[in-house]
């Protein structure tokens, strides 16, 4: 007869649920991903109910007891470290005075992975999919452009206030994590597309009253991530692009590898990315310099 798993508390289940489709609105992870890291979590909680604890009270010692408890392939190690990161990372955010037991776990040294990034001709695509004879292809369209233009996170895109939008200028403040603003310049493309919205859609879906944010869904309220999300991936498939290959997050590892492809400053993309250190800038240089690779290897005599 089998041995019964110990059972997840529903607050446990719960938790982890809304941790699942923070990172699946946000990041855009692969269902793959997204299964691989809900199991890990699982599995950590049936662990800790054997120790008559749950999630939220698990210390560094317990995490450190479960990772050494059987021995795992360096990646597998990194990707169950990486979902306890995440999961804690966002009880810490979500939950005022909550201290993340993973801070001081050291980590598994893995190859380091390069960004998804598309060409320049499949933003291209992406960017002309949204109808402009349409109130919601104006409003996508300029969500699109604004988030190829500025780089921003899904969550500063859908959270973007109407008074943050100096179009004379033609830069939006930024609140980004930690609360940190910065002035992000939306160049005169995006700054076209948005004024169109402006005054050829986001009136319509006011219906006469005065919302906060920038960008509207067509109920009048503001958008959300998993909105953005899934009109990303509709226009993925109009433009001929293969869904599982795009997210929101992509636009930005897009906006970032095409500067500096183009000749952009790491310390200046560092500033519009938001990044609080140059080292998380630094491997887009390595996206940079394998694309030069491959054009070497293809147009070169000796490649």
């Amino acid at each position: 007869m089998q041995e019964e798993k110990p059972s997840i508390t529903d607050a446990d289940r719960r938790s982890i649920d809304a941790f699942i489709e923070r990172v699946w609105s946000e990041d855009g992870l692969a269902d793959r991903t997204l299964d691989a890291y809900r199991q890990d979590l699982e599995a950590l909680a049936r662990w800790l109910a054997m120790q008559g604890l749950d999630l939220r009270r698990a210390q560094r010692h317990h995490l450190s007891a479960y990772h050494g408890r059987q021995a795992v392939a360096v990646r597998s190690l990194a990707r169950r470290q990486s979902a306890f990161r995440r999961y804690y990372a966002f009880l810490a955010r979500t939950e005022p005075g909550f201290d993340d037991p993973t801070l001081l776990i050291e980590r598994p040294k893995t190859p380091r992975s390069l960004p998804k990034a598309l060409a320049e001709r499949e933003i291209e695509g992406l960017l002309d999919a949204p109808d402009l004879g349409s109130t919601l292809g104006l409003r996508d369209r300029a969500m699109l452009e604004l988030m190829y233009a500025s780089g921003l996170r899904v969550s500063e895109l859908v959270e973007l206030p109407l008074a943050s939008l100096n179009l004379r200028q033609g830069v939006v403040r930024v609140t980004g994590k930690g609360g940190k603003d910065r002035l992000v310049p939306i160049g005169e493309v995006a700054a076209e597309h948005i004024e169109a919205y402006l005054h050829g859609a986001r009136p319509a879906l006011a219906r006469g009253r005065q919302p906060v944010a920038l960008f509207l869904s067509n109920r009048g309220a503001g958008m959300t991530r998993q909105m953005f999300w899934t009109l990303v991936k509709r226009y993925a498939l109009v433009a001929g692009i293969t869904p599982k290959r795009i997210s929101p997050h992509v636009l930005r590892h897009s906006f970032a590898t095409h500067l500096l492809n183009h000749g952009a400053d790491l310390r200046a993309l560092q500033m519009l990315l938001g990044h609080s250190a140059l080292s998380t800038t630094q491997i887009y240089t390595l996206v940079a310099k394998e694309g030069l690779k491959r054009l070497h290897a293809q147009h070169h005599p000796r490649g």
